[in-house]
């Protein structure tokens, strides 16, 4: 198996490919993380949920497959996404079982390693009556006062993406309701995979994953009889790497985020690689006054840290300055910019020592954009290599902080506390581990930067 570029402290099974994060519950002080799993391939094949557990958010233990498809089932052709609850002490599953799409239901014990699926499945069978989808899946249930209630990614056939509503006051029959939500601009998408529908903030939030943006947007508004109107949309991470993200809510009442990070490279690579796909590093969300959804790596992903490789401030004026010290291929930093007259600032890491191979994090003044820039971030030109970006306007002390993330084959940098860019870039040269700053077109001071090796996610 290769893993030059298996990233080390963000969460992947040993071996062989994973998709969409599923089931993410706090269960009796453990964090539980379901997920998309072949185990038999590092490439898309049938699905079974895998499973790994954490007490601490930061170091994550493998355990075995949660749920296979059954023989003759209605799942019998995969296991696809979906969530867990507790439900007064008892944790239940909910699913999608393919083909056709259908929704299903499992029990598990107190260890969430031993599933019982209920005898009824599948407890949804088809769409809505007289209703015309392009998709039926990947439900997240929720408990209101008057019951419960559970949304379906999915489309309306020839139209836009479509979030429907169901209610059950036995978890086990549901009436559909009407939509949640229906998109309104092709901007959006045509299917709306993956929804995560939660109170966040005063408001209420939707995430979702919609067909053929390839991407995470989020929408934050109102939320009134079973009608959800939104105000404000976005991107969860603009960085292109991001997919399927879910949420939980652990003992702390915090909301926690973990999303698919695909892999950026052709199929024939990874499969030869032995392994494909990987976890984000658990966020916490935000709203911020304006309802932008905001996000921060979770407090308890320091206990990574091993200790400072490199600690600095500087004077930049108009120039690029290596920093030998703070090379390696999975660091964190964490940089503080007063951009001042500078038309650019930023950083560039995995970098080779001549800069044939570099991925450069990028502040444009003038767009007032954050950019990840993968020009020149492989010598391998079948990879993904372009430019990704989004606004980020900054305070009026001019400052910008980044926290960059960089993990082999992983690059998650969030700015300002306000928005993140996560991609993915697979230098080929050993020696493309060099990190530098600059300031372009003008002086800029970088004001702080330290520089953390990270040790393994894994227990």
């Amino acid at each position: 198996m290769d893993v030059r570029h298996k990233p080390l402290y963000h969460y992947a099974p040993p071996r062989n490919w994973i998709n969409d994060p599923n089931g993410m519950i706090h269960w009796q002080g453990v964090y539980h993380l379901f997920y998309q799993y072949v185990p038999f391939s590092a490439g898309n094949g049938v699905k079974h949920w895998g499973h790994a557990v954490s007490t601490d958010l930061a170091r994550w233990s493998p355990r075995p497959i949660a749920l296979s498809p059954t023989p003759g089932g209605p799942d019998k052709d995969g296991v696809w996404s979906g969530c867990a609850i507790d439900w007064d002490g008892l944790p239940l599953a909910f699913y999608t079982g393919v083909f056709p799409e259908q929704q299903c239901l499992a029990v598990g014990d107190d260890t969430l390693e031993r599933w019982t699926k209920y005898d009824g499945n599948p407890i949804i069978a088809a769409p809505p009556g007289g209703l015309e989808v392009t998709g039926f899946r990947d439900p997240c249930v929720w408990r209101e006062p008057d019951g419960w209630r559970l949304a379906l990614g999915s489309g309306r056939k020839g139209g836009l993406g479509l979030v429907l509503l169901y209610r059950s006051d036995d978890l086990l029959h549901w009436e559909y309701l009407h939509p949640l939500y229906e998109g309104e601009s092709a901007e959006t998408g045509r299917v709306f995979e993956c929804p995560n529908f939660f109170a966040l903030g005063g408001q209420h939030v939707l995430i979702t994953s919609p067909i053929p943006l390839a991407r995470a947007i989020y929408f934050a508004g109102e939320y009134s009889e079973g009608r959800f109107a939104p105000m404000r949309w976005g991107e969860v991470d603009a960085g292109g790497a991001l997919y399927a993200p879910q949420y939980m809510i652990d003992a702390l009442g915090r909301r926690l985020l973990i999303g698919w990070l695909w892999e950026e490279r052709p199929e024939v690579q990874y499969m030869a690689a032995g392994w494909s796909g990987v976890m984000s590093l658990p966020r916490v969300l935000s709203l911020a006054d304006d309802g932008a959804l905001c996000s921060a790596v979770a407090p308890e992903v320091d206990a990574l840290r091993e200790g400072v490789l490199h600690q600095t401030a500087l004077a930049l004026d108009d120039e690029t300055v290596p920093l030998p010290q703070a090379a390696g291929d999975a660091i964190e930093l964490c940089a503080h910019f007063a951009v001042g007259s500078a038309s650019q600032v930023g950083i560039e890491v995995l970098r080779s020592p001549d800069g044939q191979e570099t991925t450069r994090l990028v502040y444009d003044v003038a767009s007032r954009r954050l950019l990840c820039d993968r020009t020149r971030a492989s010598l391998n030109a079948e990879t993904h290599r372009d430019v990704r970006g989004d606004a980020l306007a900054l305070g009026d002390d001019g400052m910008l902080a980044l926290r960059i993330y960089v993990d082999r084959s992983v690059v998650e940098t969030y700015a300002n506390e306000r928005i993140v860019l996560t991609s993915r870039a697979y230098p080929e040269r050993g020696d493309s581990k060099g990190v530098t700053v600059f300031a372009d077109g003008g002086r800029a001071e970088l004001t702080e930067l330290t520089v953390w090796r990270m040790g393994s996610c894994l227990r």
